[in-house]
């Protein structure tokens, strides 16, 4: 669940265990300026060790029992994603406790959407003793004042989920494969446009937040799918707002531009919390299902019926517990002082500000429509399948194969 278009990450992805589509160079994976090394009796997990059960984690248990210092965990807020405190935070804090650490070895916080909070915290943890911050940058000018402040003081840092535009050579990156992530929004987006019988196309392309890097790529994904179809004259290009993050500016920006367009039948949305309120606004208006096609990620519970109901094609589905556990594992062997496995850093990512290819674990992200959302969130537990199918979804879940 976010720098202007010129900021593009080259993602280079290397094992077949986790074949992932990328854009740009193909320089090769690095395990990036640990200062250890990795030995036969080292523990070693891949990016393809972790599972719902979380089982990888208590192989490392000896890895943490040699670690100094505390792990800090720094979320950004809870608004761009309700993520970060139902999954990112509890995932985190059971990585961190079934890998051994006591609770004061590790800290898992919350920015609250504060810049002046995020690097507060950073600097709390170093002062508290940390020797890794794990932390998911609200945008990049903190992430650097961040990055710096650690450097000075010794502490490693890993890039959670967003990276920090002009990060150090030495800093790592944990995230899902964002142009990816952006590609199945463009593909899910260009099969529901013809499932729906959309004639004539008249397409409103949204955006996340400008300052955020993830959305620039989410955007270099599905740009690169749905280009053709304007350039062709296939569609109509209504217009692309600014981009935003929070739900209630995503909504002003549809209703401005509806109401200039009113033409406007197809949508591409970048997540599922910024097409909830544009699809009640429409509802409110009485605009039947698979009319209008959204599209969106992150799983949520509201994006997941609003698929169920016909409003929305699909969501982008990103299992956390696997995120969760990679940037724990990986701050495990930075906390011991040893060389990250090339299995575990199973990709790099090109800074295009700082020039620097960050080592990375890149996990992959998975379309979910009705017809795999039996086989992938709800048996992952990642929605309750009894709060899914409450009320008015039951007799769609039903449809779906999903047993409440």
């Amino acid at each position: 669940m976010r720098m202007s278009s010129f900021s593009r990450a080259s993602l280079v992805v290397a094992g077949a265990a986790m074949a992932i589509a990328a854009c740009g160079s193909t320089s090769s994976s690095s395990s990036g300026g640990s200062s250890g090394s990795t030995s036969a009796s080292t523990p070693v997990v891949t990016a393809a060790s972790f599972n719902r059960n979380f089982t990888a984690m208590s192989s490392l248990s000896s890895l943490a029992a040699k670690g100094k210092g505390l792990v800090a965990a720094i979320l950004p807020d809870t608004v761009s994603s309700a993520r970060y405190t139902e999954f990112d935070a509890p995932f985190l804090t059971k990585a961190f406790q079934l890998a051994g650490l006591k609770s004061n070895q590790y800290i898992v916080e919350n920015a609250q959407g504060s810049d002046a909070t995020e690097l507060s915290m950073a600097q709390s943890a170093i002062s508290r003793g940390a020797s890794v911050i794990i932390f998911d940058p609200l945008d990049s000018g903190v992430g650097v004042e961040i990055e710096k402040y650690a450097a000075q003081h010794g502490v490693r840092v890993i890039n959670y989920d967003r990276l920090t535009l002009g990060s150090s050579p030495s800093d790592y990156y944990v995230s899902f494969n964002n142009v990816r992530v952006g590609q199945l929004i463009g593909q899910g987006f260009v099969a529901c446009v013809a499932a729906w019988h959309v004639t004539h196309p008249n397409v409103l392309v949204m955006r996340g937040a400008p300052t955020d890097n993830n959305a620039t790529l989410f955007a270099e994904g599905y740009d690169s799918v749905i280009d053709p179809y304007f350039k062709s004259g296939k569609w109509t290009l209504v217009g692309t707002p600014p981009g935003t993050w929070t739900p209630s500016v995503a909504l002003t920006e549809f209703q401005q531009m509806y109401t200039a367009h009113p033409n406007i039948n197809a949508v591409v949305t970048p997540n599922d919390e910024n097409a909830a309120p544009i699809i009640s606004y429409l509802q409110s208006l009485h605009i039947a299902p698979k009319t209008i096609p959204f599209t969106g990620q992150d799983a949520t519970l509201q994006g997941l019926q609003n698929i169920l109901a016909g409003y929305q094609c699909g969501t982008v589905y990103k299992p956390i517990y696997q995120e969760a556990q990679a940037a724990v594992s990986l701050a495990l062997y930075l906390r011991a002082g040893k060389t990250p496995p090339a299995a575990l850093l199973n990709g790099t990512t090109h800074d295009p500000v700082s020039g620097n290819n960050i080592p990375s674990v890149l996990l992959t992200p998975e379309w979910v429509t009705t017809k795999n959302m039996a086989s992938t969130v709800i048996a992952d537990n990642f929605v309750p399948a009894s709060q899914l199918c409450s009320g008015t979804y039951a007799s769609a879940c039903a449809a779906a194969g999903i047993k409440a």
